[in-house]
């Protein structure tokens, strides 16, 4: 538990310490130079690469969309009941809610203007900092994957359930920036106020369910249903 409070202070102090700098304007250098260096140098309109990276970007960064958590989430929650695991659904819905809800706020508590140095490749309707895509598949996705860890056995299989975790919150972040429609500076907030909030909620449902509150979701747990 020390380990994983120091690893959620650590992200939360990364999260202040960013915020101030971008409502400082510290970071208005570094935001615009990278979101210059993933346009086409001949043509700033245009995102670099291939023209197929851009569609491909969109796919990626519908992964983040609200629709689709959403279908995740409600997914996940209907497979916890139908294993009558019901505290562990409502922990679920807990930590991704409020992790909705969080966003949010904080989107209206900095109510940072989004890029106007290129075209946004995605429509947007919301304050850009911290980028909500971020920050949501941050918190779905690794909560999703710490979840899916306790229906396996063996550290490599759990291992690379994490990873593709990560590996969808870290490239659904870089898609937002790649289209123009985030400054990198409210992605790398996103991420790391959503990976604390997913960690403090995996936190508590451990903390819950050694004292018997959840249900226990181990392999042999389900065995025969």
């Amino acid at each position: 538990m020390l380990v994983s409070l120091s690893a959620i202070a650590g992200l939360l102090f990364g999260f202040v310490e960013l915020a101030g700098e971008v409502m400082e304007g510290e970071t208005t250098a570094f935001d615009k130079r990278i979101l210059l260096a993933l346009r086409d140098p001949l043509n700033p309109d245009l995102p670099g690469g291939p023209w197929w990276l851009a569609r491909m970007a969109r796919d990626i960064t519908s992964l983040g969309s609200t629709t689709i958590l959403a279908i995740l989430t409600a997914a996940t929650l209907g497979f916890l009941l139908l294993l009558h695991k019901r505290a562990a659904a409502l922990l679920v819905l807990v930590a991704v809610g409020g992790g909705g809800a969080l966003s949010t706020v904080l989107k209206m508590l900095f109510d940072r203007a989004r890029p106007d140095l290129v075209p946004h490749g995605d429509q947007v309707i919301s304050a850009s900092f911290p980028s909500g895509h971020a920050m949501q598949s941050a918190v779905v996705y690794l909560t999703l994957g710490a979840l899916l860890t306790q229906f396996v056995e063996g550290r490599r299989t759990k291992a690379y359930l994490l990873s593709w975790a990560m590996v969808l919150t870290l490239i659904i972040g870089a898609s937002r920036v790649y289209l123009g429609v985030h400054w990198p500076t409210d992605v790398l907030a996103g991420w790391s106020v959503g990976a604390a909030w997913a960690a403090l909620c995996w936190m508590v449902a451990e903390w819950l369910q050694r004292r018997g509150a959840v249900e226990q979701d181990r392999p042999e747990a389900t065995a025969g249903r």
